[in-house]
């Protein structure tokens, strides 16, 4: 009885010590004036095609190596020795981002899984003109075609059969090429100037298993970073803070979840740069095969509903699954995610 009161107390301990580290970075949230000026958001855009399709509630549910990109914490019980995501976002504006990902579980997980990922952005070809006083009013540069990427490295762990925490270390670089900063008048020559901001990004994130059937509680704080600067004025990364819930309905009509599963989530959004989110997800699994799902995020001037299916086989303990998400915009042409992920 005495053991079993102390266990309970370091899971309490340990609830606290995540919870105040959590509160903390939400403090350091609401200090920052929302003026939308945040740079390097390619950080925010979701990569993975479920979670983009569950409208990125996601904050809350155990995943594969997906979860590295949205809650670490997520990663801890990874049951495979190793899992590997690869995929396309077909962003907007025919902007495209590729990204790959890979977890392993050494000695079953039990000294934690480690992770590693990789996003990169092609925004495409842009026309590069400088202001001239000619007919035109201007100067053709010629082509340059801007990129962003990063580097990450994470490491989750369960503390025990209900704490789970994680985080992520991400090296981020946006390479803007460069720019014409002056012009010699007298010979014609330009003096150029490279462009490429790079940062250390960290994450942090847990989940809590309540421990009343599938409920459990996520919270995650992502791209805390320094301020960064291009030339006189400053800018900040997206900080965003997450709190989410998730549920399997099939705990309340006590369905067999190895043939129907009814995962619902729902999550708070508090990002640096524009107004708190509601968002939630549902994904139906059939036999654990064939999923569907939608998701919803209010209020959203972009996008709202969104959608997906994904298609999952386990062969001789060789997992492979391919999944897609739809993402229709208001403004933009809308947006198309293709993940293949496999483990064994």
């Amino acid at each position: 009885m005495q053991k079993e009161n102390k266990k309970m107390k370091n899971r309490y301990k340990i609830l606290t010590l995540c919870i105040l580290i959590l509160a903390g970075g939400l403090q350091t949230i609401y200090a920052q004036q929302k003026l939308a000026q945040t740079g390097m958001k390619f950080l925010l855009v979701s990569p993975d095609a479920r979670a983009a399709s569950m409208g990125d509630a996601v904050s809350a549910l155990e995943g594969d190596v997906s979860s590295m990109f949205f809650n670490p914490a997520g990663l801890a019980r990874q049951s495979a020795f190793y899992d590997v995501s690869l995929g396309q976002v077909k962003w907007i504006a025919d902007i495209n981002y590729y990204y790959g990902a890979a977890s392993f579980a050494p000695f079953s997980g039990n000294y934690g899984v480690v992770g590693l990922s990789m996003v990169y952005v092609d925004y495409g070809d842009f026309l590069g003109t400088i202001r001239a006083n000619n007919d035109a009013g201007y100067i053709d540069m010629g082509i340059f075609n801007p990129k962003a990427y990063y580097f990450g490295l994470t490491y989750s762990k369960a503390l025990n059969d209900k704490f789970s925490i994680g985080g992520n270390l991400k090296y981020a670089v946006q390479d803007l090429k460069s720019s014409v900063t002056a012009v010699d008048v007298n010979s014609g020559n330009y003096t150029r100037k490279e462009y490429t901001p790079n940062v250390l990004v960290f994450d942090f994130g847990m989940l809590y298993h309540t421990g009343f059937q599938s409920l459990s509680f996520g919270a995650v704080v992502r791209n805390f970073s320094k301020e960064m600067k291009l030339e006189a004025e400053g800018f900040q990364l997206p900080l965003i803070f997450k709190v989410g819930v998730a549920y399997n309905a099939a705990d309340l009509f006590k369905l067999d979840k190895n043939e129907h599963s009814i995962q619902l989530a729902v999550e708070a959004v508090h990002p640096r740069d524009f107004a708190e989110q509601i968002n939630t997800g549902i994904e139906y699994k059939f036999m654990n095969m064939l999923s569907l799902r939608a998701g919803y995020s209010t209020p959203n001037d972009e996008h709202n509903l969104t959608a997906g299916i994904g298609f999952q086989k386990t062969i001789a303990d060789f997992n492979l699954g391919i999944d897609y998400a739809y993402v229709p915009w208001t403004t933009f042409s809308n947006v198309h995610n293709f993940t293949i992920h496999f483990g064994f």
